[in-house]
């Protein structure tokens, strides 16, 4: 049903109204000017500042229940405009889906991957839009369906399987679920001899599943009303939730985290606790999950590591000494007292490690690419690196569940080389390709090329830039800017079927590896958070500057996108250089950056305190905060046209703030540039659950960019 049939008629008193016939032939209203949010007076103040809010009422103060009607009505009037206004391009959104859609293989299937006496695997079927998980032994014989996503959304708006985990001795498939986008997900356990769900059900969980105490129980953390994981518990299998031993409760600081995972023999239970830039690791027996913990290390602020253990010997991966880690050993009697292994590096970031029975392997990145390279016991000095033939790639480690290993499975990809699956052979260094990604309406990878420029940001500092394009494309075409740049999550220069959407049209398409992602090490992370997270705004937009010095493209050719604090990102540069943007996307923008960082009682806040800063204690940290804050920026001027996204159920970047956001731009903009919120219902962070619905989605934001760029067809 189209949003515009769930209007009230509080709601349709925000716009002049236009009958009009649905696809059922009944009559409902469709808008002919966008709603407008009742001002509210509303302000706050800290270290002698006020602020004044007037959509704080926007906010449901009921939250995490949103019931309040006004709200409600403010949104579904929001969601009518949209449809009301990309109801002229409907033509284009349904051909560009079925353009997207063409490019998926919609029979597709993983490589099967063996795991104990099973091989495993995951099929989609034509036209599904969720998931079938089989396995077969691996001496033969036929495929058993294990579970079936379909039948578990049958109904549902949305569905998101979470963990998925089978016990040591592959009877039992532990799984959990969220129907709502609000990533609280139920666990529960299928025995995989009968085919029955055990009565077991475990609610509320927002964490992996590990099976423990010789696969009779599983541990698992809950999110508590914020959203927060601060335990991890045990259940054992056919006892009461109510039951349930808490083997750990983070009680020291409210912004930690609790996770668990085995070892790579599986043999110690990993407990883990920590938040953006400290760390604090738990051991425990696995088959004696209640026994006295041994404590890695004590937390200290500014410290990260993470454990290992093989053969009685604990691995340390840590920034203690330096910012680009080291990979270092102790005795588990002494688990403090690290011997370094691989010393930290100015030009090597050593971003994780991996134990096998023969080998191990350290994965990191050297001038910004991937490097797999794999290490002996016996002899430290020997290292064979995995080589790739393209000069910019994404490359890392997949499933490798088994510990004795003589074969590696990877992951590779580039702009132009579709997702692709390797087997190492380890003994030979033989790289073997067994699936790459299928592309059925079809791909000339020879039409393409890629490029890899490094452009000045103001600072001097150079950041470096992934461009895709057709060899035909004329020169200072269209260009769409993707980054990021928070979290040192790197965004990989990987392969997008949805991307050709635009690039097959003359765009070209380049990523910006700005500050705050950790491309180029941890340093360049450590640029773009806290005093200095406006370097992530200011290279994006020296990015933009420099294509266009260089002729890729011209000012106002220029669309753009990012989601979340990629949001936050579009949030800012739309403030700072609106001419720049000839169209802007912000996917469930984090852009009332200081309200969220003055509640402590939002799920994430107090873990983000160490990537923003805590304006609630430090006046500096407010004043510099509320400097950028997309929100509390916004002035009277003229912006570009944007598209904006939410999500009701989102526990991340809460509803409101894109909605507050786009009232405030509705109230103070000087244009007349279209601006559309489209706010889902019915998921979260990441919009709908289904494969073909969120290709739809996809195809509404080129279709809006297509418009916006006069490029719409």
């Amino acid at each position: 049903m189209r949003y515009a049939a769930f209007l009230s008629a509080a709601s349709l008193a925000l716009a002049a109204p236009l009958n009009a016939q649905n696809s059922e032939g009944t009559t409902v209203t469709q808008p002919t000017s966008p709603p407008t949010a009742e001002k509210r007076e509303h302000s706050y103040s800290h270290h002698g500042i006020t602020i004044s809010d007037p959509y704080h009422w926007l906010k449901d103060q009921s939250y995490p229940t949103i019931d309040d009607e006004d709200v409600l009505d403010h949104l579904k009037a929001e969601n009518a405009w949209f449809e009301a206004r990309m109801k002229p391009q409907q033509e284009l959104v349904d051909s560009l889906f079925e353009e997207m859609k063409a490019r998926i293989k919609e029979d597709d299937s993983t490589v099967p991957q063996r795991r104990g006496d099973y091989l495993y695997w995951s099929e989609f079927e034509e036209g599904a839009e969720y998931r079938k998980y089989y396995r077969r032994p691996v001496s033969g014989g036929s495929p058993d369906l294990i579970l079936d996503e379909n039948l578990l959304a049958d109904g549902l708006e949305y569905f998101r399987l979470g963990a998925f985990s089978v016990s040591q001795n592959g009877r039992y498939l532990a799984y959990s679920a969220d129907t709502n986008g609000s990533e609280r997900f139920t666990a529960r356990i299928k025995d995989l001899e009968t085919g029955e769900l055990l009565p077991d059900e475990i609610p509320g969980t927002l964490s992996g599943l590990v099976w423990v105490k010789n696969d009779t129980a599983l541990v698992y953390g809950t999110a508590d009303e914020n959203w927060r994981v601060h335990d991890a518990t045990m259940h054992v299998l056919g006892t009461p939730v109510s039951k349930d031993v808490e083997l750990y409760r983070e009680t020291q600081d409210e912004g930690f985290r609790v996770g668990a995972g085995l070892s790579a023999q599986e043999d110690w239970l990993i407990i883990s606790t920590g938040d953006n830039e400290t760390s604090e690791v738990r051991l425990v027996p696995a088959d004696d999950p209640t026994a006295e913990p041994i404590v890695v290390r004590q937390r200290q602020k500014g410290v990260e590591y993470d454990v290992d253990v093989r053969d009685g010997t604990l691995w340390v991966h840590t920034n203690d000494d330096h910012v680009n880690f080291r990979l270092a050993t102790a005795k588990l009697d002494k688990p403090g007292e690290w011997t370094t292994l691989i010393a930290g590096s100015d030009e090597f970031y050593l971003t994780d490690f991996e134990l096998f029975k023969d080998f191990y392997v350290t994965e990191g990145r050297l001038r910004g690419l991937d490097q797999i390279q794999l290490r002996s016991y016996a002899d430290p000095n020997l290292v064979k690196p995995v080589a790739f033939a393209e000069a910019s790639f994404s490359a890392g480690l997949s499933n490798n569940p088994e510990y004795d290993q003589d074969r590696l499975r990877l992951a590779y990809e580039s702009m132009v080389t579709p997702d692709s699956v390797y087997d190492y052979h380890v003994a030979t260094g033989e790289l073997e390709l067994l699936k790459q990604q299928e592309i059925p309406s079809g791909y000339d990878p020879s039409l393409y090329t890629t490029e890899r420029v490094e452009i000045a940001a103001r600072d001097g500092t150079k950041v470096p830039v992934s461009i895709i394009m057709r060899k035909d494309r004329p020169k200072t075409g269209p260009l769409h800017l993707y980054a990021y740049g928070a979290y040192g999550y790197a965004v990989p220069p990987g392969f997008s079927t949805s991307r050709l959407s635009l690039v097959d049209r003359g765009y070209a398409y380049a990523i910006a590896h700005i500050r705050g992602g950790d491309d180029l090490g941890r340093k360049w992370y450590l640029q773009g958070k806290l005093n200095e997270r406006t370097n992530t705004f200011n290279d994006f937009v020296d990015v933009a500057k420099g294509l266009i010095d260089q002729g890729y493209t011209e000012k106002g050719k220029i669309s753009i996108s990012g989601g979340s604090a990629g949001g936050e990102l579009m949030g800012v540069v739309v403030n700072t250089d609106p001419d720049l943007w000839g169209a802007v996307v912000a996917h469930v923008p984090f852009v009332d950056v200081l309200s969220t960082m003055l509640d402590e009682d939002l799920p994430l806040t107090p873990g983000e305190w160490p990537e923003w800063g805590n304006p609630i204690l430090s006046k500096q940290a407010f004043a510099y905060i509320l400097s950028y804050s997309p929100y509390d920026q916004v002035v009277a001027q003229d912006y570009p046209p944007m598209l904006v996204t939410a999500g009701l159920n989102d526990p991340r970047v809460t509803y409101w703030e894109p909605a507050k956001w786009v009232a405030k731009l509705r109230e103070v903009k000087t244009d007349d540039s279209e601006l559309l919120l489209k706010t889902n219902m019915g998921a979260g962070h990441g919009g709908k659950s289904g494969r073909f619905q969120s290709i739809y989605e996809t195809a509404e934001e080129v279709a809006f960019i297509l418009w916006q760029m006069g490029e719409a067809e």
